[in-house]
């Protein structure tokens, strides 16, 4: 009985350690947000408290000192474009992926998912030179055309797995009822995995926000660039960090995407353990 109890508290200590480990990034980011500088710099203060009263000077700064709202916006435009190119994409790949019978529909599965694991660092060259090749380079439609080449892959093995977990016969008795094939999509497959394809929308409309390396590589103009490519530019300047702005920079756009991340976390993780339906 004992070793159990020394079992369970071992569990939840480690798991209280985890968690405040997890969550130290957000607070720091916070509190470091909402500090005066002299606050800030003071080696002799407790970095975890206000030893000055809070101020927003630092979030007015980022919001009318420089071009963070076009950061914001541009990001938010690349966001919904891409989020909707690769549901036209992925959606429809994985459905009919998942009803292709046999080996092939497995095998090709994994080849697409096998794509999203090159690496960008081997990719951006010779995207860069398609993106020049067609004029695209240093406006937001570079990006916009790039990253669904991420998406798309990971987006359609995602989905693939939710459309695999649906038994055939609802869609053959829709059928049967006189519904056609699209209508037999729409009607029984899609409500079916709006699970998957929700954590799909978030995945697509977080990637513009975090990427760095397209960001940097095809956009050079401060009117098209993103967060992710044009808060260092902004706000580092030369051997000058301005720390405030940057945590409140990175707060903003961090903290709902791990609210949708948490909230549709268990939804991801049942879409990476489903199996595949026999037969398939």
């Amino acid at each position: 009985m004992m070793k159990g109890l020394l079992r369970r508290v071992g569990f939840w200590v480690g798991l209280l350690l985890f968690a405040l480990f997890a969550v130290f990034p957000v607070v720091w980011m916070l509190i470091s947000t909402f500090k005066q500088t002299g606050d800030l710099y003071n080696a002799g203060n407790n970095p975890f408290l206000f030893n000055l009263p809070p101020t927003l000077e630092n979030v007015t700064f980022l919001f009318t000192g420089t071009h963070y709202p076009v950061f914001l916006w541009n990001s938010f435009l690349i966001g919904v474009l891409v989020v909707v190119i690769t549901l036209s994409l992925a959606v429809p790949a994985a459905y009919s992926l998942s009803r292709l019978v046999g080996r092939w529909g497995e095998r090709s599965g994994i080849a697409i998912f096998l794509v999203y694991l090159i690496p960008p660092t081997l990719l951006f060259i010779p995207l860069f030179q398609l993106i020049s090749a067609i004029n695209a380079s240093n406006t937001i439609w570079s990006l916009v055309l790039v990253y669904p080449t991420i998406t798309v892959p990971f987006c359609t093995w995602l989905l693939l797995g939710f459309f695999k977990s649906m038994p055939r016969e609802m869609e053959e008795a829709a059928l049967i009822d006189g519904c056609s094939r699209w209508q037999a999509f729409l009607r029984v497959a899609m409500p079916m995995a709006w699970p998957g394809i929700a954590t799909c929308v978030v995945f697509a409309f977080a990637l513009p926000l975090s990427d760095y390396i397209y960001a940097a590589s095809f956009v050079s103009s401060t009117s098209a660039r993103t967060v992710s490519a044009g808060v260092p530019t902004e706000l580092i300047r030369g051997d000058v960090y301005y720390w405030q702005s940057l945590m409140a920079a990175a707060a903003i756009v961090t903290i709902p995407l791990a609210i949708a991340y948490g909230l549709l976390f268990g939804k991801l993780v049942k879409g990476f353990q489903t199996e595949p339906a026999s037969g398939v």
